[in-house]
């Protein structure tokens, strides 16, 4: 393809960018294959008791896939997008194996070394390639239907684990749907995926006011205001994501909740968070990032809280809506504003650096939830996060600009 030749645009690219968010469904399912099931797995099958060490899968994976996010963003303009990602296909080949016939709980954490690096590799080059399609004018809406699938897909894989666990037991039945995954990604990618590079070139030749940046690590970081704001929000969002993951199976366990039940209440989180961006991607595009941000942090704190509360199963569906919403509103907004706030030469490795951040998350909400939940209670890391998500909803009202 020639650069001249080289459109850009939702519209123009429909096909390719179809084929991406079908791969992203693809990424998002791997990680659905744990959400339900992973930690009755640990009680079950190993005998573990610790909140820590059960939540160590979530660490590994967090720290994992931080670092890989960061490296798929410094890489992304050497290596290419579609290489990445079909990279990121062949580390997931061992995942669904190791969590089928792990002997002990350490094949397990493997197993979920191999998942971080998938989803860095995967996930990162699916939204770098996406952004690179639409331009400036639709970056919202493309980030909201990578995301909604990509959440979608997790969402339906957790329900159908949980119920395939149900029916016929925690291994190995629930983990065939990852061989499915891994198949249907891998083929796709390397098949049917066409590099983004000319995009790319294209819009690299058209002026931007937005310089690029000496410092792109520390100006993402925390130095430009409005990135450093958009950081700070995506590490809280998945610290208090990685808390919901790792605890929400263990409590609802405590409070009597079958698996098929315990099912339903995990997927319906990520359903909410994956068919909302639907509407909150293009949201981004029109309304204020900084107005998005501060009202989707403030909801996820509102919705975390009163889970301290929550008794009934329909206390716990309408507050996994309400957080699913409140994630929905901040998440295609994130990545919409650190690219409107990047030069199209430094935005593959700012979108990396803010993925690394973000993703860091995971393993400080894991951490956190166990330490606390182990010496306190299951309460008590509710509590504690959910007073970071509202400080992070203030920074973001005080720092950021409009």
């Amino acid at each position: 393809m020639e650069k001249h030749a080289v459109k850009l645009g939702l519209k123009e690219n429909w096909r390719q960018f179809l084929l991406l968010v079908i791969v992203n469904g693809f990424v998002g399912g791997m990680v659905g294959l744990e959400r339900s099931i992973l930690p009755q797995l640990a009680t079950e099958e190993f005998g573990m008791v610790a909140k820590t060490a059960i939540l160590s899968f979530i660490v590994v994976f967090g720290v994992t896939k931080a670092v890989t996010n960061y490296f798929a963003g410094a890489f992304a303009n050497k290596l290419g997008r579609k290489r990445l990602l079909v990279i990121g296909w062949i580390f997931a080949i061992p995942i669904p194996l190791l969590l089928m016939y792990s002997p002990t709980w350490e094949w397990v954490i493997l197993a979920n070394v191999f998942l971080g690096i998938n989803q860095g590799l995967a996930w990162s080059s699916t939204v770098v390639m996406k952004i690179d399609l639409v331009g400036e004018k639709q970056r919202g809406l493309a980030m909201g239907l990578n995301e909604s699938v990509g959440y979608m897909a997790v969402a339906a894989i957790a329900f159908l684990t949980g119920y395939i666990a149900a029916e016929w037991g925690i291994r190995p039945y629930p983990f065939y749907l990852g061989i499915a995954l891994v198949v249907a990604g891998l083929l796709s990618s390397i098949f049917l995926i066409r590099d983004t590079r000319h995009h790319l070139a294209k819009e690299s030749i058209a002026p931007s006011n937005i310089p690029q940046m000496r410092q792109i690590f520390w100006e993402t970081t925390w130095k430009n205001k409005n990135l450093g704001s958009v950081t700070q929000a995506g590490i809280i969002n998945n610290l208090n994501d990685g808390m919901v993951w790792g605890l929400f199976p263990i409590l609802l366990a405590s409070r009597g909740f079958d698996l098929k039940q315990i099912g339903i209440i995990t997927a319906i989180y990520p359903a909410v968070w994956g068919l909302g961006q639907l509407i909150t991607g293009k949201m981004a595009d029109i309304f204020s990032k900084k107005k998005l941000l501060f009202s989707g942090m403030l909801l996820q704190g509102i919705a975390l809280l009163l889970l301290v509360w929550a008794e009934s199963m329909a206390h716990f569906i309408f507050l996994s809506i309400l957080l699913g919403w409140g994630t929905a509103i901040v998440y295609p907004a994130f990545l919409a504003a650190v690219a409107e706030n990047t030069h199209p030469q430094d935005r593959a490795e700012s979108i990396g650096i803010f993925r690394l951040w973000r993703d860091l998350g995971y393993a400080i909400g894991a951490v956190i939830t166990g330490i606390l939940a182990d010496k306190i209670g299951l309460e008590a890391p509710i509590v504690f996060i959910t007073g970071l998500t509202f400080v992070s909803a203030l920074i973001i009202q005080i720092r950021m600009k409009n």
